[in-house]
């Protein structure tokens, strides 16, 4: 028989060692036949529990065959040696390719909310899992990513995972990812990347060193340093959040994404604001997970594409049916009119004469001409909006400007507002004024108390003054009382404490005073349901991503939103009332409406709504009829423009996963109490304490470096299978001063359950299968069948109960049930002839092999379906994507369709079913009573 493949949990020999396959990946081919790259677990003696990686061109690698398997009678008490061994069979087989269901949903610290499932949903049905995950801010994004995940390692396709970040929410993700599903994710920050540099060797790839990662994206688009490496690696899932910054041709982070998605299996991407408005950027970015998906870049529909993303807001009917008061609805945008003192009046009118003078281009050339030519038109917003924000960014906007001025009449323009501005003390700050009253007063930020909140500026000289003057103001005098959160200037690792200090109840922070960096992605609604706004950016989407820090899944107490209003009664002056509290109002309007505020402007990005505006302003139109210009051909008003429902109907469905089990708290306490995996084990019933072993503590090694620090994990483990106490210690970390709860979830993939899943697998001799005794009129021999495709991957996953007569129509776990395989067995130890066991077990095989191979045909129909369907749209995109096309252009177009094509194909068929299935006796189930031709002998009881 030639093998083509070796399938994951299929046992190996290798170096004259016996070895369990964890992956193996099809490489390209040199000289005769196929090569494969085979990741393996030892499990005999003296390599037991080691791990390897085997070149089938380097090495001579047999498939251990089904037919020489020893037969070995179980003489452990309650039949637990089997019973264990085939419940880690069951667990260490991936699910097939032809399994679209959920398989772990209900295995982790989460709440049961199917919306956050539906991307998982959504992500299986592909032939790859490449999606865009495009809910709005706060729904969960982070958790939908972690389900996704942990179903692709349950189907071993995540044995190799990047992860990829804004720097400000490295720690973040990677302690939701390990609390919640028990992943761990090794962090390249600053501190990371100074650590692996001292583990590894000089020009290691630090990437084949760990092979779960996560980074952020301006750290890894340093191609100087990691374009080599990145080069050389595959990945089985890559995930980008905030996707939306890879848009742009020549930007290095969209030659990065470029690279990553030809370099891996599955591609998520997440973002809420996941385009900028235009189409032809938007189709690039989908066509990075599929590049067939759209013909023409600048006309498609949400139907092209709905295979490849999902949306959905707070008020979509799915989401709001199931949160019900887990996410309190937020409170009103309260604007806080603070009236300009004398002083900041004088800047107002200085401003409005000079700057931003009323009237026909004529009339302001016969009154002085402008201080500024058209090509710095919008610099006169710059002043305003600065202004608007504090006197000191004035300051510094105008000290800025002064630098490159040229006209005299601008120079001296600029020199007199600095006079103005100099004579302006924070005593004179009437914003500043009605902050104070608002925190120490209205929301109860002062000494005592523990209330917080978040204050936002678009201007960091506007937070480091804020920082600096408001501890004294507030009576918040105590060190750390008061943080400031900055980007540029802070390093990864510095922002990270910061986020983590506002997360933490037990830190003295009581105020956050912040720049737009934290407002994607960042988590501070922990402890904090208060937000103000000290300047209001003038981007609906600004605000709405800065209110969402707050207002998000987890949220417990009703967000608070306030918004700092200065107001001026110099005549034509625009204040806060023109601009600010304008758009604060539609904001909320918005958001209420349609779940969602960036479709509003049709501009979907900050940048530009801003850049609109100020445009329309200059041309004498007020914000009403700016905003009620929405473009009427925008692109997106069909795929983002209304959200209002998602996906609706039955909970996603889920996989049919074999167990004989009841779950993993049973099958681990029941190998570590029969196996004697643990010494010095205590276990009070709800909390499972121990010293992890040598082997153990290795496995540790990839765990989140702060988790293993803070709580000594290498010496002692405390873990749990109690949800509600592990949901426990999670908060109560909370209100310590570690993020990193003590006790972790023993959720299925966490690495000790991996653990005692291999030790129970080498614990059995090379290629033995055990004999049981149990509830049967004869002898059934349970056997796993897997047909693989060409990655190596399994395709078609069987497991067969055969008799006498064959392949019993019932499922293996059906048939352990009724033969009562399970913890109540009493196992006698009557001693049993092996021999006709033996001499049957070629037989046995061949049986399954020929049942196997008579159902291949609609095996194959199934996996061919959807590659035959995918097929005919890739035929179909051919020909649409060439229709018009310039004489002048249709080689270079006609190669690059033609590679993209052959590309996909090779892709459709190595997802085919390929050789001869792969076949393994697990064991035999013998009857109690001796009248069914299996020899029994006299022996202990």
């Amino acid at each position: 028989m030639t093998e083509t493949s070796f399938p994951p949990g299929a046992r190996i020999e290798v170096r004259d060692a016996e070895w369990i396959v964890r992956t193996c990946a099809r490489l390209a081919a040199r000289g005769d036949g196929p090569r494969y790259k085979i990741t393996a677990v030892g499990a005999s003696e003296f390599v037991r529990d080691e791990d390897a990686v085997f070149f089938t061109d380097l090495d001579t690698v047999s498939l251990l065959k089904p037919e020489e398997t020893v037969l070995e009678q179980d003489m452990t008490p309650r039949f637990a040696q089997s019973r264990l061994f085939i419940e880690a069979v069951l667990r260490r087989t991936p699910l097939p390719q032809t399994e679209q269901g959920l398989s772990l949903t209900d295995g982790f610290l989460l709440d049961p909310l199917p919306y956050q499932r539906r991307p998982a949903e959504l992500a299986l049905k592909g032939l790859r899992p490449r999606i865009l995950i495009a809910d709005v801010v706060g729904l969960g994004k982070t958790l939908e990513i972690g389900l996704i995940l942990a179903e692709l390692i349950r189907r071993g396709r995540g044995e190799r995972i990047l992860v990829v970040t804004p720097q400000q929410v490295l720690e973040q993700f990677q302690h939701e990812l390990w609390t919640r599903f028990a992943i761990p994710l090794i962090r390249l920050d600053s501190v990371g990347i100074e650590r692996i540099q001292r583990e590894i060797p000089a020009g290691r790839n630090p990437f084949t060193h760990y092979k779960r990662i996560i980074v952020s994206i301006d750290t890894l688009k340093n191609e100087g340093k990691y374009g080599q490496h990145l080069e050389k690696m595959d990945w089985d899932a890559v995930v980008i959040d905030e996707s939306h910054n890879l848009i742009g041709e020549v930007s290095l982070r969209n030659k990065l994404a470029k690279l990553l998605a030809r370099k891996t299996d599955a591609l998520l991407l997440a973002s809420a604001t996941p385009h900028n408005g235009n189409s032809e950027s938007f189709a690039e970015l989908i066509r990075m997970l599929d590049p067939a998906a759209i013909a023409d870049d600048r006309s498609y529909s949400a139907k092209d594409i709905e295979h490849l993303y999902i949306r959905r807001t707070k008020i979509s009917p799915e989401v709001r049916d199931q949160m019900g008061e887990r996410w309190p609805d937020r409170g009103p945008s309260v604007p806080v009119r603070c009236a300009a003192t004398p002083v900041e009046e004088k800047i107002f009118e200085e401003l409005t004469r000079v700057w931003l003078a009323q009237g026909s281009p004529a009339e302001r050339r016969r009154a002085g001409g402008p201080v500024v030519d058209g090509k710095n038109r919008l610099f006169p917003y710059t002043l305003l909006k600065a202004f608007l924000s504090s006197h000191r960014a004035l300051a510094k906007t105008v000290a800025n400007r002064l630098k490159n001025a040229r006209g005299p009449r601008e120079i001296e323009a600029l020199k007199t507002l600095a006079d103005l501005t100099a004579q302006v003390t924070d005593d004179d700050s009437a914003k500043l004024d009605a902050l104070v009253r608002l925190l120490r007063d209205e929301i109860g930020v002062r000494p005592g108390r523990g209330t917080r909140a978040v204050v936002f500026s678009e201007s960091v000289e506007t937070v480091r003054w804020l920082a600096e003057i408001l501890p004294k103001r507030l009576g918040l005098t105590g060190k750390g009382a008061v943080e400031m959160m900055l980007g540029n200037g802070m390093s990864d690792q510095q922002q990270q404490e910061i986020i983590e200090r506002f997360g933490l109840s037990d830190s003295p922070v009581r105020l956050l005073v912040t720049t737009d960096v934290t407002s994607e992605g960042v988590n501070l609604h922990r402890q904090c349901h208060h937000l103000v706004h000290y300047d209001v950016p003038w981007s609906l989407i600004r605000i709405e991503q800065r209110n969402g820090r707050i207002d998000r899944y987890g949220q417990t107490r009703q967000p608070q939103f306030r918004a700092l209003i200065l107001t001026s009664e110099v005549d034509g002056a625009k204040d806060d009332r023109t601009v600010a509290e304008k758009l604060l109002d539609k904001e909320e309007t918005a958001h209420r409406s349609l779940g969602t505020a960036e479709a509003v402007t049709g501009e979907y990005r900050a940048e530009r709504e801003e850049r609109r505006l100020i445009q329309d302003l200059l041309a004498g139109k007020t914000v009403e009829q700016s905003l009620a210009e929405q473009q009427d051909d925008d692109p997106f008003a069909d795929l983002f423009g209304s959200v209002d429902g998602g996906v609706l109907g039955a909970d996603p469905l889920r996989a049919d996963v074999p167990r004989l089990f009841d779950g993993s708290e049973a099958f681990v306490k029941e190998a570590v109490g029969t196996l004697g995996l643990l010494k010095d084990l205590e276990d009070d019933g709800e909390m499972l304490a121990f010293p992890p072993p040598p082997d153990l503590v290795h496995r540790l090694s990839v765990l989140p470096a702060d988790y293993l620090r803070t709580h000594d994990v290498r010496r002692r483990m405390k873990v749990t299978f109690d949800r509600e106490l592990a949901r426990r210690k999670l908060d109560e970390a909370r209100a310590t001063k570690t993020m990193w709860p003590e006790i972790a979830y023993l959720s299925d993939l966490h690495p000790m359950v991996d653990w005692v899943t291999d030790k129970v697998l080498v614990r059995l001799g090379r290629q033995k299968a055990p004999v049981v005794t149990a509830h049967v009129g004869e002898a059934i021999f349970l056997i796993q069948g897997i047909y693989s495709n060409r990655l190596g991957r399994p395709t078609v996953v069987e497991w067969m109960a055969v008799a006498s007569a064959g392949v019993l129509d019932r499922k293996m776990t059906d048939v352990l049930a009724a033969a009562g395989v399970g913890p109540k067995m009493i196992n006698t130890g009557q001693a049993i002839d092996l021999r006709r066991l033996q001499d049957r077990v070629p037989q046995a095989v061949a049986t399954a092999r020929a049942h196997l191979e008579e159902r291949r045909s609609a095996y194959e129909k199934k996996v061919v379906e959807p590659l035959d369907s995918y097929q005919n749209r890739l035929d179909e995109w051919r020909q649409l994507t060439l229709d018009g096309v310039h004489v002048s252009q249709r080689g270079r177009k006609e190669q690059s369709v033609r590679e993209t094509v052959e590309r996909q194909r090779r892709l459709l068929d190595s997802l085919k079913i390929t050789g001869e299935p792969l076949l393994r006796v697990l064991a035999v189930l013998v009857p109690e009573a001796p009248d069914s031709g299996v020899v029994r002998q006299d022996g202990p009881r």
